[in-house]
């Protein structure tokens, strides 16, 4: 366990940098998910259902992401 009155060593920083990065990819679609699509509670729907909204959620939080180089591919 890392005390707070020392700096950080290589190895502790390249881990925290690490996890950064991976936090960082992982966050920003859940985040999309949240926000735009309002999934943030599920309703007892059953299993297949809520499944199948998550994966559409999914789905288009991609192509709300990607909707930035999609625009820009048609500007050319």
């Amino acid at each position: 366990m890392p005390q707070r009155d020392r700096p950080l060593s290589r190895a502790e920083r390249a881990r925290n940098r690490w996890t950064s990065r991976v936090r960082a990819k992982v966050e920003h679609p859940i985040g999309v998910i949240k926000r735009v699509f309002g999934f943030t509670k599920v309703c007892y729907r059953g299993l297949a259902k809520n499944t199948h909204r998550l994966v559409v959620a999914c789905a288009l939080a991609n192509r709300f992401i990607a909707r930035h180089r999609v625009l820009r591919g048609q500007e050319a």
